[in-house]
């Protein structure tokens, strides 16, 4: 698969993200709400465990084929192979290297949606040029706003926008080729942004991802040991965990501006995460 560069020159762009700590209205009551189990994405891995939101809205062709993946347990086993400090960690290709690919046609690009203005949870920036906002916990672009996009009568040219802990799918050259590999951001990145595709977001285990082994390969790569949807786990055994409601996003979003001033991103807001 192709490699996702980083432009040494665009380098200083990645350290400020995920720098803001999680706020005491996080905890307060109504302020949590569950995952969709359909749409919930484990990952236990040789470091420890991963709970991604899949979001169908983005990209519903890849969601399509990672569970397809998963429930064939292609993924089971998989090494990190590709692993960079501050940027990425790649997985998903049968061969464990770039250039992988499963049995499967490679899939249409899913790099730009359309979604109506009612759709975003919570909003970041409306400027003159662009918005920003949240699909659930996923953070996202879009063009600027207009009055049919606010009155829910016209859809809106949107994009994943790529911060901490997003994660998309690989793809070779070609933008039609992505196919089994995903990928998830360690930090901020948005020359990403829509070249390729985001579906969901890493809500429970952006420290493991930071543990995993460096390297192009690592020497010693970690694994993906089991991938599961947690609807096919067991109701008993699935874990108890809950996000930020879009009330609650769209506190924590004013309290980050607050405090960042006007070089506020939607990339600066942190998303806690509980287990009951």
């Amino acid at each position: 698969m192709k490699k996702l560069a980083l432009n040494a020159s665009l380098r200083l762009f990645v350290g400020l993200a995920g720098s803001i700590s999680c706020s005491s209205f996080a905890f307060e009551t109504g302020a949590w709400r569950n995952l969709d189990p359909e749409n919930t994405l484990i990952i236990d891995s040789s470091k420890g465990r991963l709970i991604i939101e899949m979001r169908p809205e983005l990209a519903p062709k890849a969601i399509e084929r990672i569970k397809l993946l998963t429930r064939e347990k292609i993924y089971d086993g998989l090494q990190f192979h590709r692993v960079i400090a501050k940027f990425v960690a790649q997985t998903g290709n049968p061969n464990n290297k770039n250039g992988g690919t499963s049995s499967h046609p490679d899939l249409p690009p899913e790099m730009v949606f359309r979604t109506s203005y009612t759709n975003i949870g919570a909003w970041a920036t409306q400027s003159s040029d662009s918005s920003s906002g949240f699909i659930g916990t996923v953070p996202i672009q879009s063009l600027p706003l207009k009055d049919a996009n606010k009155n829910g009568q016209a859809a809106l040219r949107s994009w994943g926008a790529h911060c901490p802990g997003v994660a998309g799918m690989g793809r070779d050259e070609a933008r039609d080729s992505a196919n089994s590999e995903l990928y998830f951001m360690l930090d901020a990145y948005r020359p990403l942004d829509r070249d390729y595709t985001v579906f969901g977001r890493v809500v429970s285990g952006m420290d493991v991802l930071l543990s995993l082994q460096h390297g192009e390969p690592p020497a010693h790569p970690d694994v993906m040991q089991t991938v599961r949807i947690m609807a096919d786990i067991p109701e008993s055994s699935r874990p108890a965990i809950k996000v930020p409601s879009d009330t609650a996003m769209s506190k924590m979003i004013a309290q980050t501006r607050e405090e960042i001033g006007a070089d506020f991103s939607v990339c600066d807001v942190r998303i806690p995460s509980k287990m009951d």
